[in-house]
């Protein structure tokens, strides 16, 4: 259900030409990834012989060790069943020598994949040993003729597919292979292969230990794949290379793991990779499949079905992130926000451009509202049109208070704009006795009809000073419903609609530093400070805000939580759930959880209506809402099935 794999990259410290000793450190290793729970080991380039071997590759005597080690780590495979081995070997086939990965699990060798790519040029001179997987003519080998004690047929060749446990299909490539235009893992990944593993020996120069992590990424990425590297550690160096036994582990074009230390040997890395993801990623992603229309006939593979328990992983070993919109570092917050920010002032920037119109904003002293006017008033500036285009319109009533009224004040006197207070109590007050409803009766329609009281002002005013309005909404109110419909709902165009609420607070934190701002700051740090409420119902005895929205919706750190993995990733309830209560384990308790998912699944379903005809809004990152682009839902599609996924929990 979980659908995570665990991989182990592992470096020995090599001796080279002591096949013996290599083979008891590679056993040892294995041994080691069966105690974490680990699927996955893969080992570097050439790990029984060493790959500085140079001629020593042609005698006999190294040649009959490799066939001995091979048989041994066959042994070693039958003690750890659960764990598949991909080990780097040389192996010889009709009097050509091939560098290979064999790989192995519970006793048996399922296959054997020769490197394509032979690097001959600068400190490189593989074709003086090795032949080229081009050059194989076979397509399988006995396992007797490469050292296993029992004698079946293995099949040899870089078109094989691995097919592991729970029907997970791993790939396997060779150092060079990678650095080319055209890798073998590109074909192994349009032909199914989720797991790609490299072995390999890449000596160490300035600059290309970010230039590898570069290639791991990127084919990871481009793939939609989980791509491990491990590379030959520092124990192979001699005369003028150095090594330095890189691995890393990524996933969809982000690294999950890397070791440390520059120059490294003798350890074992390990992580959880998200097999969900991958395959989520890969039936959104048509080029991937689409590729195969192309490659797929230029190479058909062979899959090869290893016999494998299902995966152990349980993800515990999976970096997650409790705030998922949220980076973690202030750095990459100020980054991100920033970049955010740019992008929502240039789509602005665009809509006004083009039709000439001023800005209008409902201004409340809230989170949302502020972020769309401090965009507006940034769009003003880049157009070189004066601040005083854009105007903004505070509209109390029944449940405003001194706070959040006086910082709607301050917020457009410090920044310049055109202001306006239109008080709507009276207005709404009249409306109350046109529909015959008990002003004191604090239900749906006393709430809503402030709110749409409040836009028919925005709409109208806009037609008077010629301009639009400019929508506050955000992502996480879209995806909830939380939004009158034809209230706040409407809008021209909305700024905040692919921003999910718990990164606003850090998009306004962001933007105070900007020089530009400087005059609202502190303004801008009261408001965060401020709860977050819709203020649609009289302040308590104090004066204070009554009504808190995370009391009635729930915590909007869950529900973006929910929403990225539900979007995102198309995980179901379930995935979801366990996920939450790791991430959240010190906040809320699984109950807790539960309840508020539930909540978000229903809301979330029968509030598609208001998002199948929401204005025109900038999209800003993966996840988006919009019924043009995006997310595309029926409105009347029924939420049983996951609600029922939910109370199973």
């Amino acid at each position: 259900m979980l659908d995570y794999i665990r991989i182990a990259c592992a470096v020995p410290p090599v001796r080279v030409g002591d096949v013996t000793k290599n083979v008891e450190d590679i056993c040892a290793r294995i041994a080691e990834a069966d105690e974490q729970g680990v699927d996955l080991v893969t080992f570097p380039e050439l790990a029984l012989t060493g790959y500085t071997c140079a001629d020593l590759f042609f005698q006999d005597t190294l040649l009959n060790a490799c066939k001995t080690g091979l048989r041994q780590i066959g042994r070693c495979s039958a003690e750890h069943p659960r764990v598949m081995i991909v080990v780097g070997i040389p192996v010889v086939v009709q009097g050509q020598m091939y560098n290979c990965g064999a790989v192995l699990s519970a006793g048996k060798l399922h296959g054997v994949v020769p490197k394509t790519y032979l690097p001959n040029y600068n400190e490189f001179y593989e074709r003086r040993w090795f032949s080229s997987s081009e050059d194989l003519q076979l397509k399988q080998i006995d396992s007797a003729d490469v050292g296993l004690e029992e004698s079946y047929v293995v099949p040899i060749g870089r078109d094989v597919l691995f097919r592991m446990g729970d029907g997970t299909m791993l790939g396997v490539e060779i150092c060079e292979d990678l650095w080319t235009p055209m890798p073998p893992s590109t074909m192994l990944a349009i032909n199914g292969a989720e797991v790609i593993v490299n072995l390999s020996a890449s000596n160490e120069i300035v600059g290309k230990r970010s230039y590898r992590r570069q290639l791991v990424e990127h084919q990871s990425s481009i793939l939609n794949c989980i791509y491990a590297y491990v590379s030959a550690g520092c124990t192979e160096s001699t005369q003028d290379l150095v090594f330095s036994g890189h691995g890393i582990i990524a996933e969809n074009g982000f690294v999950l793991a890397e070791n440390r230390d520059q120059i490294a040997t003798d350890y074992m890395m390990t992580c959880d990779a998200d097999l969900g993801c991958i395959r989520s990623a890969r039936r959104k992603n048509k080029s991937v499949r689409d590729a195969t229309s192309f490659y797929g006939k230029m190479e058909p593979m062979r899959t090869v079905n290893c016999g494998c328990d299902s995966l152990r992983s349980d993800g515990t070993l999976y970096h997650l992130e409790k705030l998922p919109f949220v980076p973690s570092t202030r750095a990459d917050r100020l980054d991100r926000c920033m970049s955010v920010f740019n992008i929502q002032v240039a789509g602005l920037v665009q809509r006004l451009r083009l039709i000439g119109a001023k800005a209008v904003i409902g201004i409340s002293g809230g989170l949302d509202s502020t972020l769309a006017l401090l965009v507006a008033v940034e769009a003003m500036r880049q157009l070189g049109r004066p601040v005083s285009d854009v105007h903004g319109i505070t509209m109390p009533c029944f449940g405003t208070t001194d706070r959040t009224y006086n910082n709607s004040w301050k917020l457009m006197q410090t920044l310049g704009i055109t202001a306006r207070e239109i008080s709507i109590k009276a207005a709404v007050t009249q409306h109350f006795k046109d529909i015959g409803h008990d002003p004191d009766c604090f239900d749906a329609t006393y709430e809503n009809a402030q709110a749409r009281e409040r836009t028919q002002i925005l709409m109208d005013y806009s037609g008077e000073v010629g301009g639009i309005v400019i929508g506050t909404g955000d992502l996480s109110e879209l995806a909830l419903g939380w939004c009158t419909y034809n209230g706040d709902h409407m809008s021209m165009y909305g700024v905040n609609a692919s921003i999910p609420k718990t990164l606003i607070r850090w998009m306004i934190d962001a933007i105070s530093e900007a020089p530009q701002f400087a005059a609202s700051r502190e303004v801008l740090q009261d408001i965060l400070d401020t709860p977050i409420s819709p203020e649609l119902l009289p302040p308590d005895e104090k004066g204070q805000i009554a009504q808190y929205t995370e009391d009635l919706v729930g915590p909007y750190a869950l529900h973006d939580f929910f929403l990225y993995y539900m979007v995102r990733y198309s995980y179901a309830p379930a995935k979801i759930y366990t996920l939450a209560c790791r991430a959240f384990k010190d906040d809320f308790d699984s109950t807790t959880i539960k309840k508020w998912m539930k909540a978000f699944y229903r809301r979330f379903f029968t509030q598609q209506f208001k998002r199948s005809c929401m204005p025109d809004g900038v999209k800003i990152g993966n996840i988006s809402l919009s019924p043009r682009g995006d997310w595309r839902m029926p409105s009347d599609a029924s939420g049983r099935i996951w609600l029922d996924e939910i109370e199973k929990l």
